[in-house]
């Protein structure tokens, strides 16, 4: 019996080219820290640099912590005095790039249509950004916090995606079993190991992302109207 559903955010709650969305969004902080000193090419390569950290934590420590001290280690220990700027920028500035997003009314549809059903609904958006820049993003594509049991960030978790101990994690901290639960997102590598813990998978095609060309019939997969009717066979 499903009782569960999770979704992910960019590309898929959140409609987005994520290559687009990210140079834009790299765009206005190196904007925001230039006037502070920092390079704007090594600035890139540096956030760079703490996203592989993140990506490759092994749950030692949190994502906020793999990130900062990798950050300090490049840039210097001048980055601590200046995060209260980097907050800043991702409650204020970073708003400018909700203008390289969508908004899908019929996902927002769906959405409360599980809620109304009793579903749980659990937002499991890779834990790359800080609570503030994450909510933000989920008030973008229609929503508030309030409207996810749980959401991720770089605070609160200490595995990424493509990590399956990420999807374990989730399912320790609800209390679930993932033959209780379908993980839907929009990325062949990140969404997919939700499947190692037994969680059906739905793949939205309408901003796939699938760098190595994985053959999707693995999976179930479609566009949000096939996301509907594969919800409604399920539930």
């Amino acid at each position: 019996m499903i009782k569960a559903i999770f979704f992910d955010l960019d590309g898929t709650l959140l409609p987005m080219d994520n290559e687009e969305f990210t140079k834009g969004y790299f765009k206005l902080l190196v904007k925001k820290l230039m006037p502070l000193g920092y390079d704007g090419a090594r600035l890139v390569d540096s956030i760079w640099a703490g996203t592989a950290a993140m990506v490759k934590n092994d749950g030692s420590r949190s994502n906020y912590d793999a990130f900062w001290e990798t950050f300090a280690k490049i840039e210097g220990e001048r980055v601590y005095k200046d995060m209260p700027v980097f907050d800043e920028f991702y409650a204020n500035e970073f708003n400018g790039a909700q203008a390289l997003c969508g908004r899908s009314e019929e996902l927002i549809d769906i959405v409360r249509g599980l809620k109304e059903k009793g579903l749980r609904v659990i937002l499991a958006t890779n834990p790359l950004f800080p609570s503030v820049a994450t909510e933000n993003r989920i008030r973008w594509a229609g929503f508030e916090p309030g409207d996810f049991e749980l959401y991720t960030t770089y605070e609160n978790i200490s595995y990424c995606k493509p990590n399956v101990e990420y999807y374990r994690e989730l399912l320790r901290r609800t209390g679930l079993e993932g033959s209780e639960c379908i993980m839907i997102g929009n990325d062949a590598d990140e969404d997919t190991p939700a499947a190692e813990t037994g969680m059906e998978v739905f793949l939205l095609t309408d901003h796939i992302i699938n760098k190595h060309s994985r053959d999707l019939s693995q999976w179930q997969h479609g566009g949000t109207a096939e996301l509907r009717a594969f919800l409604e066979s399920r539930l």
